[in-house]
């Protein structure tokens, strides 16, 4: 006769993809910890093959399921092929016992109350027969933005960047696309994918997310070039379905005023900042004070 352990199948499974971003990640994990969630669940991490540090403190960390994905460098004198964001997290996604996934980045944090918020969500439209794939949680880049929005894709169609799918509604469309894009757009071609599927994707006012914003110049550079061809690609995609060139653009944002009594991102964030910011908000600030600006 077998062993059982008796422990609960999870209900929810996080999934986070990371690289190269311990501090970051750290903080995400813990805020996912903090957040008082109300049913089973785990935490996949989908690691690009880290140098930082953040492998060996993944391993350590007893109540975190750990895919490590080799996407950079060499091995046997050959360069490692590189792998697509839908690819890398497809990992996560497939590996999840949950029925509901919650995705989020290693720069965000979870505030308090959001999954449960998201859950509730869930069950109460799908109690009244609705056939929702996705939840989306409201988030802000921080600190350059104020104001918390969910945003609509291609056609008007609320997407989710940071929150809750169901499980069954990723396996019905076939997960993400791991072909057409590098980075960028997958998940919102996973939504619309489920839109075209008779799901709707929904908001969830009362689940906020912080995003930690990345100011670093040459970053946003190196981005762009990727972000321009998965752009084209995304657009090429849904072209005749949800997108139109001649008619009017329906992307956008819906946004809400909402302020964090608990001031999460500027506890644990504040010395995340570059010094290189610091040093141009404090010369912005005494060029206005002698009327250069």
């Amino acid at each position: 006769m077998s062993e059982t352990t008796g422990a609960k199948k999870a209900i929810l499974s996080i999934v986070i993809g990371s690289y190269n971003r311990k501090p970051l990640l750290k903080k995400a994990i813990q805020s996912v910890r903090d957040n008082a969630i109300k049913v089973s669940y785990e935490i996949i991490v989908v690691d690009g093959g880290s140098t930082d540090g953040s492998m060996e403190w993944l391993i350590t960390q007893k109540d975190v399921i750990t895919i490590i994905q080799h996407n950079r460098g060499e091995f046997n004198g050959k360069p490692i092929e590189r792998r697509s964001w839908g690819y890398f997290m497809n990992l996560g996604f497939k590996s999840a016992q949950g029925r509901y996934i919650l995705m989020i980045s290693d720069d965000c944090l979870l505030l308090p109350g959001a999954v449960n918020c998201g859950l509730d969500r869930f069950a109460e439209l799908e109690t009244q027969g609705r056939k929702v794939g996705g939840v989306a949680f409201y988030f802000r880049n921080w600190p350059s933005e104020k104001e918390y929005y969910i945003q609509k894709t291609l056609g008007g169609k609320l997407m989710v960047n940071h929150g809750l799918y169901s499980k069954q509604a990723m396996v019905e469309v076939g997960w993400l696309e791991e072909g057409k894009y590098i980075f960028y757009k997958a998940d919102g071609d996973l939504c619309l994918k489920m839109w075209q599927a008779g799901y709707e994707i929904v908001d969830c006012p009362g689940a906020y997310v912080e995003h930690y914003y990345d100011s670093n110049e040459s970053v946003r550079q190196t981005n762009h070039a990727v972000m321009e061809h998965d752009r084209q690609a995304y657009l090429k995609a849904w072209e005749g379905i949800y997108y139109y060139p001649d008619q009017t653009d329906q992307r956008g944002k819906v946004t809400i005023t909402y302020q964090d009594p608990h001031h999460l991102a500027e506890q644990l964030w504040q010395d995340q900042q570059p010094a290189h910011s610091t040093i141009r908000r404090l010369g912005n600030k005494l060029r206005r004070k002698i009327g250069l600006s």
